[in-house]
């Protein structure tokens, strides 16, 4: 192990891209931090506003306005879209501009307001890291609810939670919207071998098999699978760096207000200790899956108790479509 100590302030050298949309409240906090930490390089990256809604128009230009209110020694890009390319796409092409013009970088979106720490610590492993094929992210983002994994300050997941995060353009030049790769991959005995718990697996087949159909318009699915399938690792924090503070009825995905990793606070990381060797911690990811991602209700003896409800669901599901088809006859 070796350790580094974070003395704040610190003078990045290290550049950010910020991006925002129709959220002008939430880009106004992060934006502070941001300010705070003075990055030299900053790339605000904006979608067009949405057809036929004027309310965005005002939200976005609001947003893009509060985002560009640079007060210190720093160079400005932006990337306004005119039309709304939606978020798969408008986040994905952001993204592959901002690793256009840098070879590594960090990157947080309009929700996501960072501790200090975050920054200085996605420097330093963007920095050890940078030529290192087995690590394609860094995360901002711990799920594991105090638990402390290894004795270093971050661990190595192969969940890529991107709540505020960083990256190198050589592993993003490995991302794939469509994973055309993924009808071959999801048949061969790596994948079986990549994810031999069978839960785990079906949930995230079913996943994938959506976004692969165009089902899910998401960038953040096929980057997960776009750095699975080159075995990549992330590097996670054993604190939680990243507050999302953009659950609520106005969100992309996050709606729910209730949802347990709503809102949880971004602490300070301190001294880095750098573990001894990058290996994957799997104790972890099983905990993510089953906390973060709910598998524990989908594994036996929780989902038995569930069945009833889910077959009810499904009863009202149906009951609601022959109602709908019932009404559009009689229209």
């Amino acid at each position: 192990m070796s350790t580094n100590k974070i003395v704040l302030p610190v003078p990045l050298k290290t550049a950010v891209l910020f991006l925002v949309f129709n959220r002008p409240n939430t880009t106004t906090k992060v934006f502070e931090i941001i300010r705070q930490a003075k990055p030299p390089r900053l790339y605000v990256a904006c979608d067009g506003p949405r057809e036929g809604n004027d309310e965005d128009k005002e939200k976005v230009i609001k947003a893009r306005e509060i985002a560009t209110k640079v007060d210190w020694p720093c160079k400005v890009k932006t990337l306004f879209r005119d039309k709304n390319l939606g978020c798969k796409k408008g986040v994905s092409n952001a993204i592959t501009w901002f690793f256009e013009h840098e070879e590594q970088g960090i990157i947080l979106e309009d929700d996501c307001v960072p501790h200090l720490d975050f920054f200085p610590f996605c420097e330093d492993l963007l920095d050890r890291y940078a030529e290192d094929e087995r690590v394609s992210a860094i995360s901002g983002n711990n799920f594991q609810n105090g638990k402390w994994r290894g004795d270093a300050s971050y661990y190595f997941s192969k969940y890529s939670h991107i709540w505020g995060w960083a990256s190198w353009r050589r592993a993003w030049k490995n991302y794939q919207g469509d994973i055309k790769f993924w009808p071959e991959w999801s048949n061969s005995k790596a994948w079986l071998n990549y994810m031999p718990d069978k839960v785990e697996r079906k949930d995230w087949k079913k996943i994938f098999d959506q976004v692969y159909a165009g089902q899910i318009d998401s960038w953040a699915y096929p980057w997960t699978t776009s750095i699975w399938y080159k075995n990549g690792l992330t590097a996670t924090p054993n604190v939680n760096l990243v507050s999302n503070i953009g659950f609520g009825k106005d969100a992309t995905h996050t709606f729910s207000e209730n949802d347990k990793s709503a809102n949880a606070p971004a602490q300070e990381i301190g001294t880095i200790i750098h573990p001894a060797e990058i290996k994957r911690n799997i104790e972890a990811d099983r905990y993510n899956f089953d906390n973060f991602f709910d598998g524990a209700n989908k594994r036996f003896p929780r989902n038995f108790f569930k069945l009833p409800k889910r077959i009810i669901k499904y009863f009202l599901r149906k009951f609601n479509f022959l109602n709908k088809i019932k009404k559009n006859k009689k229209l």
